[in-house]
């Protein structure tokens, strides 16, 4: 049965053409991933789903009866007095009514319970209560609140909460209403790796038609089984998750790479023939050469020539802009952070070398922040020894990128940062994917990985030989996270970053640093 249906949508905003001529069918019980650049209109198609926008031309259609459940990447939640439970109990409120329907009546029996109308009258409330699930009620809260691990927010105002907070408890509500589809928009962004994969497993026994927008390539090849990947406004359906529709879409490359070599040859083999009829006409004054070659030339006009395919992804050639740091980069000895009675963790050593790419891993609220903000000396208020080594440079990317003035344009934002003449800016910025009238773009309107690739750019100027990266795949597209990965692949200096994106930190981290049971554990990665 055909759940969601896109039929030829075609989408502008202002000048710029977002969709064009998409068309696809999801059916009963797909998981579906929807991957593309950022800015390529798949939020767009949600929010049509949704009915919050509307195509230019084409149609969309829903199953009628169907009901549907929407995560956006920015909640907005209308009673801002509500608490993180009242909006997970706002999910039962039929459920509560049939509850109080129930309390009256057993007060009305236990007056006069002989009464056959009112006992037939709770018999039939009560078979509602349990097709609705009342008796199930308390189970589902309770896993997922364990799941989301909501537990000490959940008493606190939603007004009051982090936005990272806010996205849980909205996907934690969502999950519980089971509607007959979820749109999921980055539903992997402030979730720890336990969340994850609880996540992840929720939605693999999930029964009904599942939609995610990710960037997070693991997450999407757990849990979806069809992927539909929108690029240039147009859309292309594979069956299969997102590392098949990747290995279908080079062997699709190479396909289209041999038919245009083979249109070229029959090009050049054309060419060849008119001069040489031309020759031959002009060699014996004969018409019926040129004819031919006029003749040729026609169709070699109304042929539709193919572009060349880019086999070749862009690659961002970081360089190593400083000296190097002295071989023991950072020294930690009985190390531990603690707020009052609170211990985040204690008793910690460990020793990261010159050159080294560490992950650092922790559940949300274990003090991988706090240890980070020790690092940049933010945070003086700890015990033990945490030594840097005077060689090192450190350079820091947060969750939150922010620049002077977010008016500047990325080539002035980069020299008041880099004092450098234009052309040196500009030939700099290229290298990290800034090209031509892209540098006059306003910083303030840059993408996420936009501005990671910028404040990288300007470190790099600025010797940095110890680089400390917070959440850096948070809101960036996967082609520029393979950007990424690839610059700090290449880069030698010593890497520490934290990140929840298991197929980042597989590509990149050697050893990894693990906050759990009240200390850091040090151990080097395993990979099968």
């Amino acid at each position: 049965m055909i759940e969601i249906g896109m039929h030829k949508i075609c989408k502008n905003f202002g000048y710029k053409q977002v969709l064009q001529d998409v068309s696809f069918e999801i059916l009963t019980g797909d998981h579906v991933g929807i991957v593309g650049k950022n800015g390529s209109g798949k939020s767009t198609l949600f929010k049509m789903m949704m009915k919050q926008e509307f195509p230019d031309s084409g149609a969309v259609t829903i199953r009628r009866q169907a009901t549907v459940g929407y995560l956006e990447q920015i909640p907005a939640i209308e009673n801002k007095d509500s608490t993180a439970r009242d909006l997970l109990m706002e999910t039962f409120f039929e459920i509560q009514e049939i509850e109080q329907r129930m309390r009256s009546l057993e007060i009305e029996m236990s007056q006069d319970g002989t009464n056959a109308s009112l006992l037939n009258k709770y018999a039939n409330i009560q078979n509602h209560y349990i097709a609705l699930g009342g008796y199930e009620v308390e189970e589902k809260l309770n896993k997922v609140i364990t799941g989301f691990k909501l537990q000490g927010i959940l008493d606190q105002p939603f007004s009051l909460l982090s936005g990272g907070q806010k996205t849980v408890v909205n996907l934690a509500k969502l999950i519980l209403s089971e509607p007959d589809i979820l749109l999921l928009d980055e539903p992997t962004n402030h979730l720890d790796i336990v969340m994850l994969e609880w996540l992840e497993n929720y939605l693999n026994k999930y029964q009904g038609t599942v939609v995610i927008i990710s960037h997070d390539r693991y997450f999407l090849d757990r849990v979806t089984n069809k992927t539909i990947v929108l690029e240039s406004g147009e859309s292309r359906l594979f069956h299969g998750n997102y590392s098949y529709s990747m290995k279908e879409q080079e062997r699709l490359l190479l396909l289209e790479f041999e038919q245009y070599k083979t249109q070229q040859k029959k090009i050049e083999a054309m060419k060849a023939s008119i001069k040489r009829f031309r020759d031959w006409g002009n060699q014996g004054d004969n018409e019926k050469f040129f004819k031919k070659a006029k003749e040729l030339e026609k169709r070699l006009e109304k042929m539709e020539v193919l572009e060349k395919p880019q086999l070749e992804k862009k690659k961002v050639p970081v360089y190593f802009a400083g000296k190097r740091s002295s071989n023991e980069v950072l020294k930690v000895k009985d190390f531990g952070i603690s707020f009052g009675d609170l211990t985040l963790f204690s008793k910690a050593s460990f020793t990261l070398y010159y050159q080294e790419k560490i992950v650092l891993l922790g559940n949300n609220g274990s003090g991988k922040t706090s240890f980070i903000k020790a690092l940049l000396g933010d945070l003086t208020a700890y015990e033990g020894e945490l030594n840097i080594a005077e060689t090192a440079n450190i350079g820091y990317i947060p969750q939150e990128i922010h620049f002077k003035d977010d008016q500047d344009s990325i080539l002035l934002s980069f020299q008041k940062e880099c004092p450098s003449f234009e052309g040196e800016a500009r030939s700099i910025l290229a290298k990290y994917a800034f090209y031509k009238d892209q540098v006059f773009k306003r910083v303030g309107n840059l993408s996420g990985g936009e501005k990671v690739l910028l404040k990288l750019a300007i470190l790099m100027q600025n010797e940095v030989n110890f680089l400390i990266l917070d959440e850096p795949t948070n809101h960036i597209d996967i082609e520029t996270r393979e950007i990424l990965e690839q610059a700090l692949l290449d880069y030698n200096g010593t890497l520490l970053f934290v990140s929840h994106d298991r197929y980042f930190i597989d590509k990149l981290a050697k050893r990894r640093l693990e906050i759990k049971d009240g200390t850091i554990y040090d151990a080097y990665m395993e990979y099968e």
